[in-house]
């Protein structure tokens, strides 16, 4: 067990030293430029219990795919160094969009476990029974080297059908009623899905879990719907075993702190609790 001690050699990075104990006992924290990374903070409450989280909605900046990948690095180590210098035993990057941009840099200049998230296709072509898969994901994502790198290794064992969905996003991030909106842009993204006859459907976005429910209505009770945050969650926990800081603190209440970056902090705070159907504090984070 370890606690963190940050050695920093300039704005937004830090070398971490392992040095002593309480690890265990220290927080995780979870960032996303906005709200999609509350669906990875939930399937974590569920798999780890136990644990303290700290939850980071970058929103100021978001959304990430707006921004070149030299920024979105930036901007992933200056989060993670401060999730690290509130004792953070590991750090989540719950967003698709970083974990193409800055996973690898990240890892390289933390010595703590940096869990990434990316879209599953491997086991959605391992579970299809056609072989005919779709993909929903941002268009930053649909770019990145690391999705076609992904994509190139299923290829051959699959027909993708893979849509960028700009504006899903977007329209989450807004506080208010946007069933309609949302319903429009899921036909049009999802047409192609119903042309190609796909039988499973990967979410390629923290966001698009919350829409799970509107994408089954569109698509029906036969296609199989996979996301990522369960795993995720799966496999922070194997990381903390790993490293022997699982929290065994049974009886302690676990505790979780929301932050954002965003200026409205009651409309970002609306948001989170609508989608999530808890009752959320969120603090301003002031850089």
């Amino acid at each position: 067990m370890y606690s963190l001690t940050l050695i920093h050699w300039g704005k937004g990075s830090a070398e971490l030293v392992i040095d002593s104990q309480n690890a265990a006992d220290s927080p995780i924290g979870v960032f996303d430029s906005g709200v999609g990374g509350l669906s990875v903070l939930q399937a974590i409450s569920a798999e780890l219990p136990n644990e303290q989280t700290i939850y980071f909605a970058d929103t100021a900046y978001a959304p990430y795919g707006d921004r070149s990948d030299s920024e979105i690095i930036e901007r992933s180590c200056q989060v993670t160094a401060w999730l690290v210098e509130q004792g953070c035993k590991a750090v989540v990057v719950a967003c698709n969009t970083a974990t193409a941009a800055a996973i690898n840099t990240l890892r390289e200049r933390f010595n703590i476990a940096i869990i990434g998230i990316e879209p599953g296709l491997k086991p959605a072509v391992q579970r299809s029974k056609t072989g005919r898969v779709g993909v929903l994901a941002t268009s930053y994502t649909v770019q990145s080297d690391k999705f076609k790198h992904l994509v190139a290794t299923v290829a051959a064992e699959s027909q993708l059908s893979i849509q960028a969905c700009p504006g899903l996003v977007e329209t989450l991030e807004q506080p208010g009623e946007h069933a309609k909106q949302l319903d429009s842009l899921l036909q049009r993204y999802l047409a192609p899905m119903r042309e190609h006859e796909v039988d499973t459907l990967v979410l390629g976005c923290t966001h698009y879990s919350f829409l799970r429910e509107a994408i089954r209505h569109h698509l029906g009770e036969s296609v199989t719907i996979l996301d990522t945050p369960k795993a995720v969650a799966i496999e922070l926990k194997r990381q903390l075993a790993l490293r022997s800081i699982l929290s065994q603190a049974g009886e302690t209440f676990s505790s979780h702190r929301y932050l954002t970056t965003g200026m409205d902090v009651s409309a970002i705070q609306t948001v989170m609790q609508s989608l999530t159907h808890e009752n959320i504090t969120l603090e301003q984070f002031r850089e």
